[in-house]
């Protein structure tokens, strides 16, 4: 089964960078979001986070999962289209 068949389009270099760029963004969006509930939980306060790295890391949670989605969603697109020409011919 993880094997392509002779049917299948061959998968595309731009397939798999958008796949890695979507997985990388995600994973760094939970780490960061993880980070935020532990350091909460230690005992951290509102304040607290306006000052060194944690905005960042206050922002990437907001801004990287809606990316990683858009990625994922773009990469399903192109992939339906592929899909779609290839067995056409």
């Amino acid at each position: 089964m993880s094997a392509n068949s002779p049917a299948d389009p061959p998968i595309r270099r731009i397939d798999r960078i958008l796949a890695f760029m979507a997985l990388g963004i995600a994973i760094a969006s939970v780490l960061c979001f993880f980070a935020i509930m532990i350091s909460t939980a230690a005992g951290m306060t509102r304040d607290d986070y306006s000052t060194g790295i944690w905005p960042i890391v206050s922002v990437v949670p907001l801004v990287g999962l809606p990316i990683a989605f858009l990625l994922i969603l773009t990469l399903l697109i192109m992939s339906i289209v592929r899909r779609g020409k290839a067995g056409r011919s």
